[in-house]
């Protein structure tokens, strides 16, 4: 999906029309059994998780292509003010949250 996103609240060369509210993504995951069994071992002997951080990458992913969809609806061409949090929801599942306000932009 090709809509424009910024962590900044305006649009270099473009003004916000119209605001449409604001958009989520939120996806919930545990790594799996090899990606659970790899970053056991490697929390014993350190370094840089790959496993996990692939995980983290995709699931930022997902939460963003739900955001993009949901602006989408509501007829935005653009989002900004873009942020990603995180939280532990224990037994190994995380909760990735994308969030944003959906904007009209028209170019100035």
């Amino acid at each position: 999906m090709s809509i424009p996103c910024t962590t900044t609240f305006e649009f270099q060369g473009y003004r916000i029309q119209e605001y449409k509210g604001l958009v989520r993504g939120i996806v919930v995951r545990a790594p799996t059994i090899a990606q659970g069994i790899m970053g056991g071992l490697k929390k014993m002997v350190g370094g840089r998780i790959g496993a996990y951080q692939t995980m983290c990458e995709d699931v930022r992913r997902e939460a963003l292509e739900q955001l993009l969809g949901h602006a989408s609806e509501l007829g935005a061409n653009g989002v900004v003010g873009l942020r990603y949090e995180s939280s532990d929801l224990g037994d190994g599942a995380t909760e990735v949250l994308c969030y944003g306000t959906a904007v009209l932009i028209v170019a100035e």
